[in-house]
């Protein structure tokens, strides 16, 4: 990919019913959004949740990463240390939604 573009995507994480999902999408849209991986919610919350959760992610960001190179020959960087927030339209009501 010649440097002088920019690959514009996001790692996208929802809360879909009992699981949390994973997606590769647009950066301002989840419009044509690819399912990437998917865990249980059971898995991931509370406390002894948490460093699964943090695992899943990392999981998903290195698999993208992955992904993005293999294609590209490029390096995803990740805004830290948790991710962007998503768009107001697309929080629903039990996550904030992180990008």
């Amino acid at each position: 990919m010649p440097a002088s573009l920019s690959l514009q995507l996001r790692l996208a994480l929802r809360v879909e019913g009992a699981w949390w999902v994973a997606y590769v999408a647009q950066t301002d849209s989840m419009e044509g959004a690819v399912e990437l991986g998917r865990i249980r919610m059971a898995s991931v919350t509370g406390l002894e949740g948490f460093a699964r959760r943090q695992s899943f992610t990392d999981l998903m960001r290195s698999a993208l990463g992955d992904e993005v190179a293999a294609v590209t020959g490029a390096t995803p960087h990740w805004p830290e240390p948790d991710g962007t927030p998503a768009p107001e339209h697309e929080r629903g009501t039990r996550t904030g939604g992180v990008a």
